[in-house]
């Protein structure tokens, strides 16, 4: 009895041994999408909107990060909660002038960043973080459902006229959950406003552009992107969707990071994974091997489209090129969830991906060749 007892110890202890080898085995197992990256732009850390539905925001902040990087040489990390602030502020606004006709949700577009720095300027992270509702990350929902209160209740229009402090209300609620913005501050040892900032180091609205591929739009013409998010209504050029993607390669090889407005509530986007492809089959079971992908036509991206399938939910940061083990193209995306993921933050999108899901892009003009231009009428 004792020698059983033995025996059964000693394959217990084996036993254990070896699952425990097996799912050590298990977790060191290679991924199965290998990407090997092509070409990086240089630009700025990956940073984290925690539980807001400001990734427009990020995504902005961090295209104006890399563009004064390439053009000054200069690496900030720079305030989202300063443009988010004063996005509310013109949302609200635009809300009541059109009697409450307009969007009014903390979504935005990445264009949006740039027209609220050249309004209102910009100013470092370190000098105004947002964070004073004493939590360790971005939480808005309070936030907003009050503007949104305040909102409404100006364009009851209950005096009969609209009166001048609902401003003040709006810039009310913003202080006490953002924080009232420091008049100046502080940065290389000079002293400057958020305007003066920005004059510094200039990023002009007018040198940007977004492009576009709708099969029901006249291409190589400005057309209005109809999505909510839109608030601003800033229209973009369209062109076929091969000349899209010839677009984006261009920009990246000359330097040019993209600000890129998609859609990532699909099955093809896997956070586990940090890979977003499109599967042939819809119906496939993803991530335990490599499958074959769609190759999705302009008509097949419209559809996408106009069905809601493919919307503007999100808004990342094209950065670079790479490859799997097959020689798939992908693009490195610069996400902003913190550093989740197998990439520390960073997602991989095959090129179906975002010939199936872009809304649009924004770049600097510079970006687009010359015949591109041309084709454009700029």
């Amino acid at each position: 009895m004792k020698r059983l007892v033995k025996y059964v110890a000693i394959a217990l202890f084996m036993g254990a041994g070896s699952a425990a080898m097996a799912q050590e085995a298990k977790e060191e197992k290679e991924p199965v999408y290998q990407i090997t990256e092509t070409l990086n732009v240089p630009h700025t850390a990956v940073d984290n909107q925690g539980s807001s539905g400001t990734c427009w925001c990020f995504a902005g902040i961090g295209f104006v990060e890399a563009e004064i990087l390439r053009m000054y040489g200069k690496e900030f990390n720079l305030s989202e909660m300063f443009v988010v602030r004063n996005a509310w502020a013109e949302k609200v606004s635009k809300f009541v002038r059109m009697h409450g006709g307009s969007s009014l949700s903390q979504g935005g577009e990445v264009c949006d960043v740039l027209y609220m720095i050249n309004k209102y300027g910009m100013m470092p992270e370190a000098d105004y973080s947002g964070k004073v509702i004493g939590e360790e990350r971005h939480m808005h929902s309070e936030m907003n459902e009050v503007i949104a209160s305040v909102a409404r209740a100006i364009i009851k229009n209950g005096n009969k006229k609209i009166s001048p402090a609902g401003p003040k209300a709006i810039q009310g609620v913003l202080d006490a959950y953002l924080g009232v913005v420091p008049e100046d501050f502080t940065v290389d040892g000079k002293k400057y406003t958020p305007k003066s900032f920005a004059e510094k180091y200039p990023v002009d609205p007018a040198n940007y552009i977004e492009i576009c591929s709708f099969a029901s739009e006249e291409n190589y013409k400005p057309c209005m992107v109809e999505i909510p998010d839109n608030w601003t209504w800033t229209p973009a050029y369209n062109m076929p969707l091969d000349e899209l993607m010839q677009a984006v390669d261009y920009a990246l090889e000359q330097g040019y990071t993209l600000g890129w407005a998609q859609d990532v509530s699909n099955k093809g986007f896997s956070g586990k994974t940090g890979i977003g492809i499109v599967p042939e089959d819809p119906d496939a079971t993803l991530w335990e091997e490599i499958v074959p992908e769609k190759q999705v036509t302009d008509e097949d991206h419209q559809r996408a489209y106009d069905n809601w399938d493919a919307g503007d939910d999100h808004s990342m940061l094209v950065v670079g090129i790479a490859k799997d083990q097959n020689g798939t193209k992908y693009y490195k995306i610069k996400n902003s969830w913190g550093d989740r993921g197998p990439y520390q933050g960073y997602w991989y999108c095959s090129e179906q991906y975002l010939r199936q899901y872009t809304i649009f892009f924004t770049l600097h003009k510079d970006a687009l060749s010359k015949s591109m231009r041309k084709s454009l009428s700029l």
